[in-house]
C-alpha cells in the first residue's frame, strides 16, 4: 500500500505528527528542514504541512511531485497560491481552529489599550503612581461605544459576539455583506468603508492580506477616524502602512493601538517601542497550548480529506 510522502517544515505539536504518521510517510525534523534543505529534498514529497518558511516560486517549483500545501494557520499570504494552482498544487488552510483563540486575543488586546494597562504597568515598574484623576491619564469606557470590524469572517464574527458583552454596538465592512438574517443573528450593522472608519470608537482587523487589502489603512484613513478611536491590528501587518500608523499615534491623529503583526515581522520599529500608547505581542493570536494542537490538527485532517477522500474542504481563495 503506498503512503504518501508528508513533510513538515517546522515545529507542530506532537498530537498532529501522530496523528499524520497514522495514514502516511512523515518527515518532521525540525532542526534540519531549513530552507535549504527543503529545497533540495522537496521533489520526493506529496504534500507539504507548510510552517516557517515562505512557499514562494522557488519553494514551489521544487516540489515536482506535491500535490497540496496546508499551511499551519490561517494565513496564507506567505504562499504563492496562484503560482501554486498553476502547477496543479492545491492549497488549504486552518480556518476553524484559530477562530476562537484569536478573536480573544482581539478582545485582550482591546482592553490592555483602551484601558491603557501599558502606560499603568510601565509607570509603576518605574517608581511612578500615574495621577487617574487627570484625564489625560484615564482610559475609555466600552458600554455604547462603537466597534468597527474589518473582515466580518469567523474570527470577526466571533469578536462581535464577545464585544456584545460589554456594551458595544458593532458595525462591519467586508467585501461580501452578510445576509440580512446573519446580520439580525449577530446584531450587526453594515456601512460602507469610510463610515467604518469615521464612527468606530474601536477599529479591529480581520481581513486576509491580499492586493486588495495591502496598505488599506493609511494617512487618509487615519485623518478619517476620531482622535479619540483606538485601533487592533490581529490580522496581518501588510494591512497598515506601518509608517503612517506610527506618526499617526505619535500626533495623537488616533488616540492608540493594540497590535499583534507587524509589516517587518520579526522586527517591530524602534518608534513604536517607544510610545506608551500602543500594546505590542508577538503575533500570538494562537498562541496557547490548545490552539496550536487543534491547528496541528486540523492541517492533518486537511491532508487526510485531500488523499484519502479526494476533499479540500479548506481550500484557500484570495479572490472570494
Amino acid at each position: 500500500m503506498h503512503l504518501p510522502k508528508i513533510l513538515i517544515t517546522g515545529p507542530i505539536p506532537a498530537a498532529g505528527v501522530e496523528r499524520l504518521r497514522q495514514h502516511f510517510a512523515v518527515t518532521y525534523d525540525p532542526e534540519l528542514t531549513t530552507r535549504t534543505w527543503v529545497l533540495q529534498h522537496l521533489a520526493a514529497y506529496e504534500g507539504l504541512l507548510l510552517t516557517g518558511l515562505q512557499a514562494d516560486r522557488e519553494l514551489i517549483a521544487a516540489g515536482a511531485n506535491l500535490k497540496i500545501i496546508t499551511t499551519n494557520g490561517v494565513g496564507f499570504d506567505h504562499v504563492d497560491v496562484d503560482y501554486a494552482r498553476n502547477q496543479g498544487i492545491v492549497v488549504t488552510n486552518c480556518p476553524q481552529s484559530v477562530r476562537q483563540p484569536t478573536a480573544e486575543m482581539t478582545l485582550a488586546l482591546l482592553l490592555a489599550t483602551v484601558r491603557r494597562l501599558h502606560f499603568y504597568d510601565y509607570n509603576l515598574r518605574m517608581g511612578k503612581w500615574p495621577d487617574v484623576d487627570q484625564q489625560t491619564n484615564m482610559g475609555m469606557s466600552l458600554a455604547g461605544k462603537v466597534l468597527g470590524i474589518y473582515g466580518m469572517g469567523r474570527i470577526g464574527t466571533t469578536v462581535a459576539q464577545l464585544a456584545q458583552a460589554f456594551g458595544m454596538r458593532i458595525c462591519y465592512h467586508n467585501r461580501q455583506r452578510l445576509a440580512q438574517s446573519q446580520e439580525e443573528h449577530l446584531n450587526v450593522e453594515y456601512v460602507d468603508f469610510d463610515t467604518l472608519v469615521q464612527t468606530a470608537d474601536v477599529l479591529t482587523l480581520h481581513a486576509p492580506a491580499t492586493p486588495a487589502t495591502t496598505g488599506v489603512f493609511n494617512a487618509a484613513v487615519f485623518a478619517k477616524m476620531k482622535r479619540t478611536a483606538y485601533l487592533i491590528n490581529v490580522a496581518r501587518g501588510a494591512l497598515v502602512q506601518q509608517d503612517d500608523l506610527i506618526t499617526a499615534l505619535q500626533t495623537g491623529a488616533i488616540a492608540g493601538a493594540g497590535l499583534d503583526v507587524y509589516a517587518t515581522e520579526p522586527q517591530v520599529p524602534p518608534a513604536l517601542l517607544q510610545l506608551d500608547n500602543v500594546i505590542l505581542t508577538p503575533h500570538a493570536g494562537t498562541g496557547t497550548v490548545e490552539a496550536r494542537t487543534a491547528m496541528a490538527l486540523e492541517a492533518a485532517r486537511n491532508l487526510e480529506d485531500f488523499f484519502q477522500k479526494q476533499q479540500a474542504p479548506n481550500q484557500v481563495n484570495p479572490s472570494a
